[in-house]
């Protein structure tokens, strides 16, 4: 316990989405650390359907603030599957926690990452809360209400995450990043269906802003190395923000 309050370290942990695996985020790691002096260290770990972990690169001794990136051999799509990612998120997290020793850490999820860190905020998070904070959650692209445009059709999960939403953390700032291809969806998730993020983020957390990303690389599977994606990452969840970013930012809710 005393090690771990005494650890100046807090991680980026990144969860990929569906089909995606723990390489999805390697060109958005590379243009985090352009121009720095210190770069962010990668540590990929992947679980297996047996609950093994396979680890790829490492975290620097040194670094206060190393990218973590969790993916699943098992990645496919589904709300079952989301929950059983979240399971095996949970053996990952509490692994890294023994070995890394932090006490506070950023989470972010492209796509259905962002499913899967909700549902594990609502369902896993409570039994180390008093020990480990999670700081900031930035989703991007998740569709809470899957192919669904409008909160009227409520999808099982949907309905599940408003059942628990007040199991999340009421310190918790959460950025739900969309895209904007076109003006109802980013090519693949509906608007609407991120947008359903405020009906469970709202009210329960310290702040829920949501965010349009606009222009070049704005459909679904490009968000991740969208810039301005990249910018806000940057301002927003990491914990030295860049404050010479100047971005044009479209606040849809807050």
């Amino acid at each position: 316990m005393s090690q771990r309050r005494r650890s100046k370290t807090s991680p980026v942990i990144m969860i990929p989405g569906s089909s995606a695996t723990v390489n999805r985020f390697n060109g958005l790691v590379n243009e985090l650390n352009k121009n720095r002096r210190v770069k962010h260290s990668l540590l990929k770990v992947q679980v297996d359907t047996d609950g093994k972990l396979e680890y790829s690169g490492s975290i620097n001794r040194n670094d206060r603030e190393p990218i973590i990136v969790i993916g699943f051999e098992n990645n496919h799509d589904g709300y079952s599957n989301i929950k059983k990612q979240a399971a095996w998120l949970d053996d990952a997290f509490y692994q890294l926690t023994n070995d890394y020793h932090f006490h506070k850490f950023k989470a972010f999820g492209h796509s259905n990452g962002g499913l899967v860190w909700t549902y594990w905020l609502e369902h896993y998070y409570s039994g180390y809360s008093s020990e480990i904070k999670m700081k900031r959650l930035m989703t991007l692209g998740s569709p809470y209400n899957f192919k669904e445009s409008s909160i009227k059709m409520k999808t099982q999960m949907f309905s599940d995450f408003l059942k628990y939403k007040k199991r999340l953390p009421s310190d918790l700032v959460v950025y739900s990043l969309l895209g904007g291809k076109t003006y109802t969806s980013d090519g693949l998730v509906p608007e609407g269906s991120v947008l359903a993020a405020k009906y469970i983020f709202q009210n329960q957390v310290k702040s829920y802003t949501a965010i349009n990303i606009t222009g070049t690389d704005a459909q679904h599977s490009s968000l991740p190395q969208n810039k301005q994606v990249v910018q806000l990452i940057k301002q927003y969840l990491l914990d030295k923000p860049n404050d010479n970013a100047k971005l044009h930012l479209k606040i849809k809710d807050k």
